[in-house]
């Protein structure tokens, strides 16, 4: 993410209700990593609460936040994007994770190809590797490590709003920029420059 001021939470870590009432963890397995499924049902889930998505503040100018607890030790926001914005090509290093539009619509570019983890600063694709996928309020999608793809709010008026869950927390978020079928490793940033 880029580094946008961000708004402190008021939520308190998610949780489920437990047939009898009783609260557990929203995966229901305390101490287990979370699943690719697991996290989707918690953007789900999330993006469904509208009185948390009506609790961030939205921004003209860019891109705002508000961290909150996944399940299973995951990381996971509640992101706000202006008309026009969008983040880049990037990855989430060794994360798997999801995200889901709960208010107006995201565009996801993606790769199609598993990429080389380290070494290397510029590499050429193949045709056929892109994807594009529209994710109106209430689509989403997981994906797996290493997964290379920007997002962007193609609307030129609304606000979009989405979820987004990683597992493990983000380790790093290695950035690239695209010219035709060159992809180049411009920067990697850790937890601190987007906490």
């Amino acid at each position: 993410m880029s580094a946008m001021p961000s708004a402190t939470p008021s939520a308190t870590p998610y949780v489920s209700a437990g047939h009898d009432g009783s609260a557990h963890p929203a995966d229901g397995r305390p101490g287990t990593a979370p699943t690719q499924a697991e996290l989707l049902d918690f953007v789900r889930r999330t993006a469904a609460d509208a009185e948390l998505v009506d609790s961030l503040p939205l921004d003209p100018e860019g891109r705002t936040w508000i961290r909150l607890d996944g399940p299973g030790g995951s990381e996971a926001w509640l992101i706000g994007w202006p008309p026009g914005t969008g983040t880049g090509w990037h990855d989430h290093a060794d994360s798997v994770g999801a995200f889901l539009t709960a208010r107006g619509e995201l565009k996801e570019h993606a790769l199609a190809a598993r990429l080389p983890t380290d070494g290397w600063k510029t590499l050429e694709l193949t045709e056929g590797v892109d994807r594009e996928r529209r994710l109106p309020a209430g689509e989403g999608r997981a994906f797996g490590r290493h997964h290379v793809h920007e997002v962007l709010n193609e609307s030129v008026e609304a606000h979009a709003v989405s979820v987004h869950a990683y597992y493990p927390p983000l380790p790093r978020i290695r950035r690239y920029s695209r010219s035709g079928h060159v992809l180049r490793l411009e920067q990697v940033e850790s937890p601190e420059d987007w906490q």
